[in-house]
């Protein structure tokens, strides 16, 4: 079994040189995983838009992508976002560590548990509408304790707060929705993260992410027009700090679960 899993976004999939390669079938289509080791531990790392950065958000198959992870016993997941600022404090490069997240997506299969498909989780089959909580806490604090433990660790400065707003795409936020995410509360916009981490909380999956600020979103920092270059760009400029963290918060992350996640579906595995 493996303990952790990676989810990478665009500029991270170095992390899968030298790893083999799994195509594991799900009941919600064909994942592609590959286990390799990293930060001394063996690690199942999915390449979210793919290995040649030919799936766009909105075609990611976040539940077969899950799901694998799921089947090979994958505990704690650590995923990885490219995002664009809403707050205006918030500099080009800086790392945050979201805490909550507001999902805005349209089109998206949110749930496993739509009433007709079995989900088998540590061994014991589910079915039926089950309704998971997002609460005490919407990512996992045992996750995100290592990861801000190994930047205080590598002197790598991150903000261990902000609120994640996903959005459909592929197009950019215009700047009125930008502004409406700002008086919701919102901090940092991206396309990727949602339902992602709502999905591993229906499997009783530790997640937390690292998001990267490449880019202003619009109407913040007075800049008239983005492009997915700027956000390569930046991105790749904090690639060496990203592969720090994860390698050194690893280790840090306990091997026994304490956190509620675990606890997600206990009524349910009892």
């Amino acid at each position: 079994m493996v303990r952790i899993g990676i989810i990478g976004g665009s500029g991270v999939y170095h992390l899968i040189e030298d790893s083999e390669l799994r195509r594991i079938g799900t009941p919600f289509g064909l994942a592609y995983v590959y286990l390799g080791e990293f930060g001394d531990e063996e690690i199942a790392f999915i390449p979210r838009h793919g290995k040649k950065h030919d799936i766009p958000p909105f075609k990611v198959n976040y539940k077969a992508n899950i799901y694998a992870l799921n089947m090979l016993g994958v505990e704690r997941i650590i995923a990885s976002n490219a995002v664009g600022a809403i707050n205006p404090k918030l500099k080009l490069g800086t790392i945050i560590l979201p805490h909550d997240f507001i999902d805005l997506t349209k089109c998206r299969d949110s749930t496993f548990y739509d009433g007709k498909t079995e989900i088998i989780v540590r061994g014991r089959n589910i079915e039926g509408v089950i309704h998971v909580s997002m609460t005490p806490y919407t990512y996992c604090p045992e996750i995100r304790s290592a990861l801000a433990n190994a930047s205080n660790q590598l002197g790598i400065h991150l903000i261990d707060r902000g609120v994640y707003v996903c959005t459909e795409g592929n197009r950019f936020e215009t700047p009125a929705e930008i502004k409406a995410m700002a008086i919701m509360g919102g901090d940092i916009v991206g396309m990727t993260g949602c339902p992602e981490a709502a999905l591993a909380r229906e499997l009783a999956i530790c997640y937390a992410s690292i998001s990267i600020v490449t880019n202003y979103a619009a109407g913040i920092g007075g800049r008239e027009k983005l492009t997915h270059q700027e956000v390569l760009d930046v991105f790749s400029r904090r690639l060496e700090d990203v592969s720090k963290l994860l390698a050194r918060s690893i280790p840090l992350i306990p091997r026994e679960r304490s956190c509620a996640c675990k606890d997600a579906l206990a009524e349910f595995l009892k």
